[in-house]
């Protein structure tokens, strides 16, 4: 799938109709149109950018079934803030750049990540093989105790598939049955696990798990005994997250989760990605 690049976004949203052909086409293709009243796909195009509906004649917006009608901005401002959504400007910057004001961005951006939670929500994948299984902490102040029993962090528990994706989830705490139940969900059982040597992962050679760990107070790996992967995770989601100068907890799960999705298309087209969601249309 061919990235498109910035300077190709902007001489393509050089005017509002070129920009709402762009979109209508993709909704077409991906989900197909019909009017909300009759269901026919007959049709003419308004000056406006509403449709007719041959048949019964009702006006309606072509996307007031789509994410896109969460706010109500162009076509033009929607595609240039996917882009910079995409590009991992921060919604302060991306304001300036859309003339938008800083919260019809902020939740444009949010729209966004909604999206990319739903997407992830429907997914039912499993993970299998060889599996590293491992918690960190978010967000609270960095005085006093760090990494498990911390205060005032957020605990997020990742699975991460050697060799392909990761799997993260906001989590209570770090006990035996809450680690057990995160990775029963996720893991098909009969793969190896590695982990640290945190007591709470200890039951899961009795759930079906090879589990293997490795022993971070005297080495960091032991022949293919590592985490050294979902750690490289935890890295790529700090370096990103830190960007945002803080984040509300009723809202982390938002930011986690897109740390997610970006991890998994690493390689692909973003953009084309979030359009899909935007307009409903199932890609995992």
């Amino acid at each position: 799938m061919e990235i498109m690049e910035l300077h190709q976004l902007v001489s393509l949203c050089r005017s509002e109709t070129d920009a709402f052909e762009y979109l209508f086409k993709k909704k077409k293709e991906l989900i197909g149109n019909s009017c909300p009243r009759c269901k026919s796909q007959e049709f003419y195009i308004m000056s406006s950018g509403r449709l007719r509906c041959r048949r019964c004649k009702v006006d309606y917006n072509p996307f007031i079934d789509t994410s896109f009608s969460g706010l109500r901005i162009s076509c033009v401002s929607w595609l240039l803030l996917i882009k910079l959504f995409e590009l991992e400007i921060s919604a302060r910057k991306a304001s300036i750049q859309l003339a938008l004001s800083y919260p019809t961005t902020l939740k444009g951006f949010d729209i966004l990540r909604g999206v990319i939670l739903r997407e992830l929500s429907r997914s039912d994948e499993i993970l299998r093989g060889e599996i590293e299984a491992d918690e960190s902490y978010f967000g609270g102040k960095r005085k006093g105790k760090r990494g498990r029993g911390a205060g005032g962090k957020t605990i997020v528990f990742g699975i991460l598939e050697r060799g392909g994706k990761v799997a993260v989830n906001i989590v209570k705490d770090v006990s035996a049955e809450t680690l057990v139940h995160e990775t029963v969900t996720k893991v098909r059982r009969g793969s190896i696990v590695y982990t640290d040597k945190w007591k709470g992962y200890d039951a899961l050679m009795f759930c079906g798990y090879r589990h293997l760990n490795v022993d971070h107070g005297y080495k960091f790996k032991q022949g293919k005994v590592c985490i050294n992967g979902v750690e490289g995770f935890w890295s790529f989601a700090k370096e990103r997250l830190i960007k945002h100068h803080g984040i509300s907890k009723n809202k982390f799960l938002l930011y986690i989760k897109e740390m997610e999705w970006r991890y998994n298309h690493r390689t692909n087209n973003l953009f084309e990605l979030l359009i899909k969601y935007m307009l409903g249309a199932d890609d995992l």
